[in-house]
């Protein structure tokens, strides 16, 4: 793709720090940049992928920073376009200073995603390895990183790659007979075709198998911690934090909202949300924060009601609004005499002031969503919503040509299917796009990548 603008951004994080970075590229990276070296320097024949020391300088010849900058020829660069990096100081006025001095020599500002979609244009890169980029910037455990790792190395759209190809291949075959019109498809040819799409239907149903996965990994497990106040909810929530997040203490009604953080349990990110506690109440906040509560409650993957196991047994979930849910009883104050209600019921008894039960918790939570890494750890490919939507797309069609095959119907009919079929596979990759569908991708992107 050729690109006639040159473009920068700030590429590390806002705020200040010991090194900044600014990444440029584009065609006239290299003589931009160089317009704001000392007089005499020339970016373009600095040594290619090796740090040089020198200064960046304003319209007047004044030091702004001195700076280390890296120069990649294009295509062997991320976009595959001439590119500079340049490290500077990391205050948010020097990094300023940098920037603006580049777009005052012509450069334009770089929009969010811009580098991660020229590298995609030159092909540096499918469209599942460019959104890996943002899956591995804002992977939050060991397993969501491992997921990015193996879709940037491009797993994914190999995977997506070879349904697509293998729908080609029995598409190739059925156009032969429309080629010949006086050939039908026979008995025979026609079962051998149906075995083959039967096939490629099984690869993306196990690609969608991963999409639960992947939403997880990438959002993690919503996690309400539910019950009635007192019961020990945000004392729960630090506990499994690790710190002091939620305020704890004896007068009820304390939470008001819900309090929402992470952690990692065996790799997975939980999302635990901590809820306002369940009673009625004339308090005109505290209604909002209960009625807030049970929102959250609708939307859980995973329920975790907290009960005070030295007071009677009271449930507020009814069995319909459990039905099908994720839902573990946690029954706290264990260091203390439990209540007689609570003898049958089936629970994991913790005790947030003494601290026990709480590894025993975590195994349970694990073992309740399947989340062990025998379950996990196999996983080379977790889809995300927009590779879901091309999976189920193209599943649809090959079902519809399946069925037109086993009626009988032309094969112009099936030929039809076939195209749209691989069509869907194709955006998964990229390997048919359209301007709208890349600018939503890319619009989630920060600046700078």
């Amino acid at each position: 793709m050729a690109v006639e603008t040159t473009v920068a951004a700030i590429a590390s994080p806002p705020g200040m720090g010991a090194v900044g970075m600014i990444r440029v590229s584009g065609p006239e990276a290299f003589s931009c940049v160089s317009d704001c070296l000392p007089k005499g320097q020339d970016a373009g024949q600095f040594a290619e992928r090796y740090a040089k020391l020198t200064r960046i300088v304003d319209a007047n010849g004044e030091t702004v920073d001195e700076v280390l900058i890296t120069c990649f020829h294009g295509p062997r660069s991320y976009t595959g376009e001439d590119t500079v990096e340049i490290a500077c100081h990391g205050g948010v006025l020097v990094m300023r200073r940098v920037l603006q001095g580049l777009l005052d020599v012509g450069i334009e500002p770089a929009g969010a995603g811009e580098f991660s979609q020229r590298a995609f244009m030159n092909g540096k890169m499918d469209l599942t390895q460019a959104e890996a980029v943002m899956d591995l910037i804002s992977a939050q455990t060991d397993l969501a990183l491992r997921a990015a790792h193996e879709q940037l190395q491009g797993t994914l759209g190999d995977e997506s790659e070879a349904i697509r190809e293998e729908i080609l291949g029995i598409a190739a075959h059925i156009e032969a007979y429309i080629d010949f019109p006086e050939e039908d498809i026979d008995t025979d040819t026609g079962a051998a075709l149906l075995g083959r799409l039967g096939a490629v239907a099984d690869s993306i149903s196990r690609l969608l198998q991963t999409a639960e996965q992947g939403r997880i990994l990438r959002e993690g497990v919503r996690t309400v911690i539910f019950g009635a106040p007192n019961a020990g909810k945000s004392s729960l929530l630090n506990k499994l934090l690790g710190y002091e997040r939620a305020i704890v203490s004896d007068i009820e009604g304390t939470t008001r909202d819900t309090v929402e953080e992470v952690v990692n349990l065996q790799g997975i990110p939980v999302r635990l949300i901590d809820t306002a506690g369940m009673r009625e109440s004339e308090d005109v906040v505290e209604a909002q924060g209960v009625q807030r509560t049970r929102d959250q409650v609708e939307t859980a993957d995973l329920i975790l009601e907290v009960v005070d196991g030295t007071q009677p047994l009271v449930h507020h979930l009814g069995d319909d609004e459990l039905s099908g849910r994720h839902h573990l009883l946690v029954i706290n104050k264990s260091d203390l005499r439990e209540h007689a209600d609570w003898a049958e019921q089936q629970g994991v008894r913790i005790s947030c002031m003494a601290g026990e039960g709480l590894d025993e918790l975590s195994n349970v939570i694990a073992a309740e969503l399947s989340m062990g890494t025998g379950e996990w750890g196999g996983h080379a490919v977790a889809i995300n919503a927009r590779h879901q939507a091309c999976l189920k797309r193209a599943q649809a069609a090959l079902a519809s040509a399946q069925a037109t095959l086993q009626e009988g119907m032309g094969a112009e009919f099936v030929s039809i299917e076939l195209r749209d079929a691989m069509e869907a596979i194709g955006e998964i990759a990229g390997r048919i796009d359209t301007e709208e569908l890349l600018g939503e991708i890319f619009s989630s992107f920060c600046i700078g990548k």
